[in-house]
């Protein structure tokens, strides 16, 4: 019998959308070996020359004008993308996805980006008969998101359902699931074998993370840290962002011992579990992936809009704290050397989790919609 096919359709706008497809994926496969899946990051495969530009140019703007990006996604909050600018969008850049639909024969379509999603839905109107599953990948709703033709929507909260619903969305077409991370969020790994693999000392260790693109906005305080370097282990994630990882380590503070400046690594996850605090911007992947794990958190710097909406989930549910200054920083760098401390307020963000979160639970959604 055929195994039944998982189209994940994404954008390259920030890593998370990407990370979201690629854990579902691996999730679903998990569950059952009678499943098939494929994730593209569409704009890029259909237009190789001009998708890369686009990004570039986005990551650009995210870097340099975050609160342009914030203008923007609060200017049109409300706003569905029109049916003129969903013709323009196929026209430009997607006109091929009808093709590349009719040769991957999909059971279903998730896409994790708005855009991918309301490109399908256009082909759905136009006569496409496939299931199309909408997971949206932070703790907001944002009007992009909705689209007539979306058969389920996977979302992170009950605060995002009630936004959908507020948005026109009918509450039957909606399935609060979190936002799916890597298996390898599921589980603890053993310490001592992290602690061997990454040459890591046994001490109070702090997770910094610069995203896939290693954007460390707040390096003030990210430098201020290094102040504890004798005290408290700091591993610092830059992406694949090397000139940011060549210009720290060119700096005398992060080349102490219990200072390790890393770049693009898959094992995040393996991290995580010998870390005691992770300090990272409130983007929707990095947060879910640092809840599966019951670490608390430290934001940085939220870019208006979805971020600080994330942010703010993040904090209101105990999880985690905006980091605006160097007091928050001696708080939390005093709290984790105190083992007692340390091991209570996990154990209860874990209990946290237990009760608003299983991992495993979007992937067995979508697992229970094709059967």
């Amino acid at each position: 019998m055929r195994k039944k096919r998982v189209l994940l359709l994404s954008e390259g706008f920030g890593t998370g959308h990407t990370q979201a497809a690629y854990a579902l994926a691996v999730g679903l496969r998990q569950l059952s070996q009678k499943i098939q899946t494929r994730v593209i990051e569409l704009g890029t495969f259909l237009n190789p020359v001009i998708g890369p530009l686009i990004l570039g140019a986005y990551r650009q703007t995210v870097t340099k004008q975050p609160k342009l990006v914030g203008k923007m996604y609060r200017r049109n909050y409300h706003k569905s993308l029109n049916r003129m600018t969903q013709f323009a969008l196929h026209r430009l850049f997607y006109n091929q996805v009808s093709d590349v639909i009719r040769q991957l024969k999909p059971d279903c379509i998730v896409c994790t980006h708005p855009i991918p999603n309301s490109v399908v839905g256009r082909l759905k109107r136009l006569g496409l008969d496939v299931p199309l599953f909408t997971l949206i990948t932070d703790y907001d709703a944002h009007a992009t998101w909705t689209n007539s033709e979306v058969n389920i929507y996977l979302v992170s909260s009950p605060a995002v359902r009630n936004k959908l619903i507020a948005l026109g969305v009918a509450e039957s077409r909606i399935e609060v699931t979190g936002i799916p991370v890597h298996p390898n969020f599921w589980h603890p790994h053993d310490r001592a074998e992290i602690l061997n693999q990454f040459e890591l000392n046994d001490m109070p260790t702090a997770l910094i993370m610069g995203g896939g693109w290693g954007l460390l906005y707040g390096e003030l305080l990210v430098e201020y840290m290094t102040s504890y370097a004798d005290r408290v282990q700091l591993i610092l994630c830059m992406g694949n962002n090397e000139k940011a990882r060549d210009r720290l380590l060119s700096d005398p503070r992060f080349r102490h011992p219990n200072v390790r400046v890393m770049g693009f690594t898959k094992e995040v996850s393996k991290l995580m579990d010998v870390s005691d605090l992770l300090v990272t911007k409130p983007g929707g992947m990095t947060c879910t992936e640092g809840m599966s794990k019951g670490i608390p958190m430290l934001f940085y710097e939220p870019i208006p809009g979805q971020e600080e909406e994330n942010a703010e989930y993040f904090v209101n549910h105990g999880f985690g704290e905006l980091m605006v200054s160097t007091e928050t920083i001696d708080r939390w760098f005093r709290l984790i050397q105190e083992p007692y401390a340390a091991d209570q307020h996990r154990d209860t963000l874990l209990a946290l989790r237990n009760a608003e979160y299983n991992p495993a639970k979007c992937s067995e959604a979508v697992l229970a919609l094709l059967e």
